[in-house]
């Protein structure tokens, strides 16, 4: 029987794909630092609804908001996303399948009443933590308002 050949176009090119992390990359480490030295709390790569089989890098479960940092060359980012010169017949689809099961995964989470906030890797961690920062506080706020509207009396 024949060794299956390797979606890598070279020895090096496989270790150095085989050796990228699925988390704790050093930019949601980054991101995740600057969250919590801001007294906000999170979960971890969590899945923010579990009849979606996708997990969130940072996710506020209170707030129902969930962050995703996507690496540039893996979710085509529109500035640094690079077209690979080898191999492309492999790449190209692969990327694409990424970048559809994102909007499917913000759609999904959405249609749940969950806020998608989406951060690439080579946004500044302090900067992303602004954005991240303004919408958990939004929504805590805006669920700790009191409720307008009849209320129940005990009488």
């Amino acid at each position: 029987m024949t060794e299956k050949e390797s979606w890598a176009s070279s020895d090096a090119t496989r270790r150095s794909m085989l050796a990228n992390k699925r988390r704790d990359t050093s930019t949601e480490l980054a991101v995740r630092r600057e969250l919590h030295s801001r007294g906000l709390r999170y979960r971890v790569d969590f899945a923010p609804i579990t009849s979606v089989r996708r997990r969130a890098d940072i996710v506020f479960t209170r707030a129902r908001i969930a962050v995703f940092i996507d690496g540039c060359f893996w979710h085509r980012c529109p500035v640094h996303g690079t077209a690979p010169k080898k191999n492309s017949d492999y790449w190209s689809p692969k990327l694409q399948a990424n970048v559809d099961r994102d909007r499917d995964t913000d759609r999904r989470l959405s249609e749940a009443g969950w806020l998608v906030l989406r951060v690439w890797e080579h946004e500044a961690a302090d900067e992303a933590a602004d954005r991240v920062e303004s919408a958990v506080r939004k929504a805590i706020d805006s669920l700790d308002q009191p409720r307008t509207g009849r209320v129940a009396s005990s009488n």
